[in-house]
Parts: structure tokens; C-alpha cells; sequence
């Protein structure tokens, strides 16, 4: 296992250690990513002693800083491109009302004990005399070969004592395409009620979801957060889209499975962690807007508006970012998100393109990606159809940009100019005048010129009755 072992900083800790007469081990994610065969950017030293002793000596001889976390007997350094964290080994207990615990000083034995997952209580022994030992006393190796995550003590311990590790169970087997064994499966339905303030903030639970998100295929993690009751405790709203409701023998799609589908085709072409957001929520509004016509079978009218406007809820019930241009592009693609569909199946106006390209702005290309991926019948010659349909808008869009270069434009009649030439104060016929200006760029009436604007703009303040007298 030296292989594995190959970055100066394990046998500068190794001699630091032997010196200092204490036990020193490399443990948890790195680990297993190296028995993985993954990359990994993080290394965790577990020393039986002090781990801020062992970090600052490492530091001394390596001559980089040292972040010291007094308050959790922790501290960390980078070298080389790694983040290297020193904590002593510990021994928990926990206080039911809480998911920080009490720590005690401990052995490896005490510490491998406390882990969440068996492939991440492995360990690899920095001593001298066994450099490389793997050490594992829970069958992590076992599990591993198998992609199972199973926890090194009894689940409902493991689960109640720190409940955010009901989502880690979800996360990892996202992220490493892993299977939960049945008993921490059920462990976990059983102590769903655990992940609740003020045991559980829900800033860390966003924060393992935002990791499920960025996962190579998010879709297991949401339909696992589904399966374990876990979902419908931070995000009922996503929950309700779920099932399948039959009337007169017509039923509609399952827009959970749907919706998902959706967040893995956006996933397959970008990394953008809020466009995958966008695909999570981009149907949010459907349970809410749902009706049955004798007619036209189910319908959704207007879910993308009702959606949009559900946005800013979701965000702070998430507590996600709400001061930046987060949540408004997200709005802004879950209200868009049918607009190139419905281009796609209507004769494509330069009139419609310039107004797409005016909402959507520089985030033209995100919605036409989210749209592909809104794709997801099951009838391959649907499929194809609306990927021609969707290819011709796409040509459009591009002939328009050119020609036009309406993406993000401004009239060129301010307010001011405006105000001025009449010598009025601000006032709703401004507005108006600037809304009728706007229109008849994007409607191909006048071009987006200064001399055509002002024409307009004499025009349409005549009708009003306003006058520079």
C-alpha cells in the first residue's frame, strides 16, 4: 500500500511521530479513494495524541501556515496542492439533542469506531515499522469490492447519534454509484425524524445536496432521498410531484421520475451547479397547477409562472442564496423553460426569437440546454421531431443574434432624454413611452437605432399630449 503512500508529507509525519513517540495514521476519504482508484485533494492525519502539535511541528519543517480550530482539536495545512487535516484520535458520545459531541481522547480503535461508513474507517499506519499497513476492522476493503455502504456499528446508533450522516449514506452512494445494505436503509426511515433543527441545520443538509447535485448522475441520490422519507422533510414541494393520478382511464407522466430524468440530461452537459438546480425545479409548480379536461386530458397551465414565482420560498426554506443572481436565474430558466419548445412547434418569427433572446439575455444558451433536455418521451420519433423542430430554432436564434445583437440590448431612449426633451418629472408616461420604444425593436418595427427611437419617442409623446413647451 506505499503506492498509495507517495506524497512527502506522509513520511515527514511518519518521522515527526516516531521522534515525538506517538502513533500516527492517514484515514477516512483518502483512503478509500486511493483503494478506488479516484482522485482525491484531501488527506486526514489521525494522531494518537495532539493532532495541533503534530500540524504545527509539520508545518515548521515544511515552512507553510497552519489554520489551528482549537474548539475542535483540529488544524490544517496545504502542501503541493492538498489540504492536510490533523485531528487526535477521539472517542464521541452524543447528547440526543444534539449532533456535536462530547469528545474524549482516544486510540485509532476509538476513532475508526466513531466513522459514519466501514470505507471510511480505513486507515493506512504511518509507524516505521508497518509504513502502509492497511488497517481495517470493519470489512471496508470487502465493501468496497462490493459498493456497499454499510455503517461499522449498529445503524440506528450511527444514524441517531449524528443524523446528517443519513444524508453522507446518500451522497456517497450518488457519488460512488454504491448500494445502502437493507439494514442502514431501514435505519435510516427509522430515524428520518432525526434530521430537524436543531439537531441537523439545514445549511449542512444543503450543503450535502448541493454535493448529490454535482454528482455524474444526481437523479439516484434524489430518488434515494425519496425511497428513505428523507426528501419530503426539506423539500415537500419536490416530494408532490410523485405519482401518478388516472382519470377516465388518461393519466399523466410521473413528473418526479420526469423531473429527474430532466436534472440527468442537463447533468450529461454541464457542471453549472444552478442550471442543475433550474432542472430540479423546473416543473416545481405542476401539483399545484394540475387539472383534468374531458377535452384535453391533464393539464399544467401556467406552471412555469406559478413556478418562478415559487422560486424565491424555496430558496429561503433552503436558506440558499438570496443577496446574488442566484435565485433570479433560476426564476428566470423555470419561466423561460417552455419558450423554445413552443417556438420549436409554431413557424419560428424573427419577432418571437428577438424576445426570447431579449428575456433570456447572456443565459440563452443554459435555457436551450435545459429545454433539449425537458426532451424525455418515450416515443423516439416524438423525440426526433421535436430535436429537428428544436435545431431550426437554434439556427434562429443564432441568424437574429447576428443580424439584431438584441441579446442583453438597452433602447436608446433613457429616461433622462426623456425627461428632459419634455421637462417632466418621473412618471408613468416615461414608462410607456420607453415600453413602446422597446416593443417595436423587438416586434422589427424600427431597428434598435437612436434617430428611429427619437421618431418614435416624438410620436408616441404626441399621443400623449406631452410637449416640449
Amino acid at each position: 500500500m506505499t503506492d498509495f503512500l507517495q506524497h512527502k508529507i506522509f513520511k515527514l509525519v511518519s518521522d515527526i511521530a516516531e521522534q515525538e513517540g506517538v502513533r500516527a495514521f492517514a484515514i477516512g476519504g483518502y483512503v478509500r479513494d486511493c483503494l478506488l482508484g479516484r482522485d482525491s485533494k484531501d488527506i486526514d492525519i489521525v494522531i494518537e495524541g495532539s493532532g495541533i502539535n503534530m500540524a504545527e511541528e509539520v508545518a515548521k519543517k515544511l515552512r507553510v501556515s497552519v489554520n489551528i480550530f482549537k474548539h475542535y482539536g483540529t488544524a490544517m495545512l496545504h502542501c503541493d496542492g492538498m489540504d492536510i487535516e490533523f485531528v487526535g484520535a477521539r472517542k464521541e458520545s452524543y447528547n440526543p439533542d444534539s449532533r456535536k459531541p462530547i469528545v474524549e481522547n482516544g486510540t485509532l480503535e476509538d476513532d475508526q469506531r466513531r466513522r459514519d461508513f466501514t470505507i471510511n474507517a480505513l486507515a493506512f499506519s504511518l509507524q516505521k515499522e508497518e509504513f502502509g499497513k492497511l488497517i481495517d476492522p470493519f470489512g471496508g476493503t470487502k465493501d468496497l469490492q462490493e459498493g456497499l455502504l454499510r455503517t461499522p456499528l449498529d445503524p440506528d446508533i450511527t444514524y441517531s447519534d449524528d443524523p446528517l450522516r443519513m444524508m453522507r449514506a446518500v451522497r456517497f452512494a450518488t457519488q460512488l454509484g454504491f448500494t445502502i445494505v437493507p439494514e442502514s436503509f431501514e435505519a435510516i426511515k427509522r430515524n428520518k425524524h432525526r434530521m430537524q433543527a436543531p439537531v441537523v441545520s439545514i445549511e449542512r443538509i444543503v450543503d450535502e445536496l448541493n454535493k448529490i447535485m454535482k454528482a455524474e448522475k444526481p437523479s439516484k441520490g434524489f430518488f434515494l432521498l425519496e425511497e428513505t422519507d428523507l426528501l419530503a422533510l426539506f423539500l415537500p414541494q419536490l416530494s408532490k410531484l410523485r405519482g401518478v393520478e388516472i382519470m377516465e382511464g388518461r393519466g399523466h407522466k410521473d413528473n418526479f421520475s420526469h423531473t429527474l430524468q430532466v436534472l440527468d440530461n442537463v447533468a450529461a452537459k454541464s457542471d453549472k451547479l444552478w442550471l442543475r438546480w433550474a432542472a430540479l425545479l423546473h416543473d416545481i409548480a405542476k401539483p399545484t397547477t394540475k387539472r383534468y379536461d374531458p377535452v384535453l386530458g391533464w393539464t399544467f397551465h401556467a406552471h412555469e409562472f406559478i413556478g418562478a414565482k415559487m422560486i424565491p420560498c424555496i430558496f429561503k426554506q433552503l436558506r440558499l442564496p438570496l443577496s446574488d443572481n442566484t435565485m433570479k436565474y433560476v426564476q428566470k430558466m423555470v419561466q423561460l423553460h417552455l419558450r423554445p419548445i413552443a417556438l420549436s412547434l409554431e413557424d419560428v418569427t424573427d419577432s418571437a426569437v428577438r424576445r426570447l433572446l431579449f428575456d433570456a439575455g447572456d443565459d440563452i444558451d443554459d435555457l436551450m440546454l435545459l429545454c433539449k433536455a425537458d426532451i424525455t418521451s418515450k416515443n423516439e420519433q416524438t423525440v426526433q421531431r421535436h430535436l429537428r423542430n428544436f435545431e431550426i430554432v437554434r439556427e434562429k436564434l443564432i441568424e437574429v443574434e447576428a443580424k439584431d445583437a438584441v441579446r442583453n440590448f438597452q433602447p436608446p431612449i433613457t429616461g433622462e432624454i426623456i425627461m428632459r426633451k419634455y421637462n417632466i418629472p418621473p412618471c408613468r408616461e416615461i414608462g410607456l413611452i420607453k415600453e413602446t420604444i422597446k416593443n417595436a425593436i423587438l416586434d422589427g418595427l424600427i431597428r434598435n437605432d437612436y434617430d428611429e427611437a427619437y421618431a418614435l419617442m416624438e410620436q408616441k409623446a404626441k399621443e400623449m399630449g406631452l410637449t416640449n413647451e
